[in-house]
């Protein structure tokens, strides 16, 4: 036993070694998919009904990787890839741990899609759960899930209430679904071991972990050690006190705090200057650049499905792909997606890989001159240079952005005295080569016409 200890311990170490940094993974823009959802293999035919599996598989997203490459992303989050319960396309509803999910392929096409992607140096993130299983007929019939099939494997029936109580967030189920109770010897260490080989195995760059809340802060510190790579937690919620500390165990955080601010700014046209209340605060954080930031994704509303104007859209796509952290792109914001409440927001991509959509063709811009500028930007401090209830400025070392929430009809013109740049300074607008100005008197202005953001750097 001790023998197998000593070698569950160099493999984890050596996973440490081969596997790329947390602080490499800032050189990254994520785009996050449903492996269900985004691509047949051979076909596009319509989804009859998103409440269940679409056909999406491995082979759909290993044939439109360059759709993917084209817009400027360099990784990719997939959904997770264990047999499901009933209905499962998501993949949070865990059966079977040791079984890859046949409805998106087998694992050799999992192994496919992962060296593709790496061929396109694309890193992939894989979407885990180690909080629960999936959906049961009879509440005290566990032997349907492998291998946590006994009752001792869990912790007694109750469902979470009250959110504001930890102890029953950690002990009591989510939706109904059968809480895994960590603290038995066998969950753990049984857990600890699969996301130790399945990131071997398939050679993932990084995690994203569902419901972190949800589970112990002590196993998270060895599930994320197990791992071996760059971690990501889920926790929605907006509270900066409360997600921060799950940091302390992870590499990275979801920036929920941030996000709901976006939405507030951006989509309900709010104060801007809540931007800056919000950054200041989140320099709590242990790590900011390393929080995962973003304006749609799997479990909210998308943001034109409350507001269908593109320009605030692309307005907070600018400052999430340049704000400090890893921008995390959904799959259809790209097309002009606008679904409503899970499963709406959850469409199927099938047959709309329009490169020439307005939406894609901006996020492109903005992601590729992102990675151009390469470490100049993502190793650089994020230094606020303008705020007011209208617009808001910063710079990540040469670049300047410029946001506003006056949406496509909305004009305006700022002056910017504090900024990094000399005097005689040309800066272009990479957004519309068109749009220059001068650094003139130790200043410069802005103006905003048709409500579109700036990304200006010296010319």
């Amino acid at each position: 036993m001790k023998f197998i200890g000593q070698v569950f311990l160099f493999l984890a170490n050596l996973l440490i070694i081969f596997a790329k940094s947390p602080q490499e993974w800032k050189s990254r823009i994520v785009y996050q998919l449903l492996t269900d959802r985004f691509s047949q293999s051979n076909s596009s035919s319509p989804c009859q009904d998103l409440s269940s599996y679409c056909g999406g598989t491995f082979q759909g997203i290993i044939n439109h990787l360059d759709y993917i490459q084209n817009l400027g992303i360099n990784a990719i989050w997939i959904s997770p890839i264990i047999l499901q319960t009933n209905n499962g396309y998501h993949g949070y509803w865990a059966q079977d741990i040791y079984q890859i999910n046949p409805h998106f392929g087998t694992s050799q096409d999992l192994k496919d899609l992962v060296n593709a992607c790496h061929s396109k140096d694309i890193w992939v993130m894989l979407d885990v759960v180690a909080n629960h299983m999936g959906n049961q007929g009879n509440i005290n019939d566990f032997s349907y899930f492998v291998p946590f099939n006994k009752a001792e494997y869990y912790h007694k029936y109750c469902i979470i209430n009250n959110w504001a109580n930890q102890t029953e967030v950690e002990i009591c189920r989510l939706a109904g679904l059968p809480d895994l109770d960590q603290s038995n010897s066998f969950v753990s260490q049984t857990l600890l071991k699969w996301i130790m080989e399945v990131v071997s195995n398939y050679s993932f760059d990084g995690i994203r972990i569902d419901t972190v809340p949800e589970v112990p802060f002590d196993f998270w510190v060895k599930y994320a050690k197990s791992a071996g790579v760059y971690s990501v937690g889920e926790c929605l919620n907006g509270n900066v006190g409360y997600v921060e500390h799950y940091q302390n165990a992870l590499s990275g955080m979801l920036n929920y705090p941030m996000f709901f601010t976006l939405r507030d700014v951006f989509q309900n046209k709010q104060s801007m200057d809540q931007l800056r209340a919000r950054i200041s605060e989140e320099s709590t954080f242990p790590d900011i650049t390393l929080l995962g930031n973003f304006i749609d994704n799997h479990d909210n509303p998308r943001f034109l499905h409350q507001n269908g104007d593109y320009t605030l859209l692309i307005n907070a796509l600018t400052f999430t792909i340049f704000q400090e952290g890893i921008p995390i792109i959904y799959y259809g914001t790209e097309q002009g997606f606008a679904g409503g409440k899970d499963p709406n927001n959850r469409e199927s991509l099938f047959g709309n890989f329009n490169q020439n959509h307005i939406l894609y063709r901006v996020i492109s811009t903005i992601n590729k001159f992102k990675l151009s500028q390469g470490s100049d930007v993502y190793n650089s401090q994020q230094i606020q240079r303008y705020s007011d209830d209208q617009f808001y400025a910063y710079t990540r070392g040469m670049i300047f952005v410029g946001v506003s929430n006056l949406g496509s009809n909305g004009h305006s013109v700022h002056t910017i005295t504090y900024h990094p740049y000399s005097n005689n300074t040309q800066l272009k607008n990479a957004l519309n080569e068109t749009d220059q100005v001068k650094v003139n008197n130790g200043k410069f202005q802005v103006n905003i016409w048709n409500g579109q953001p700036k990304l200006y750097f010296p010319n």
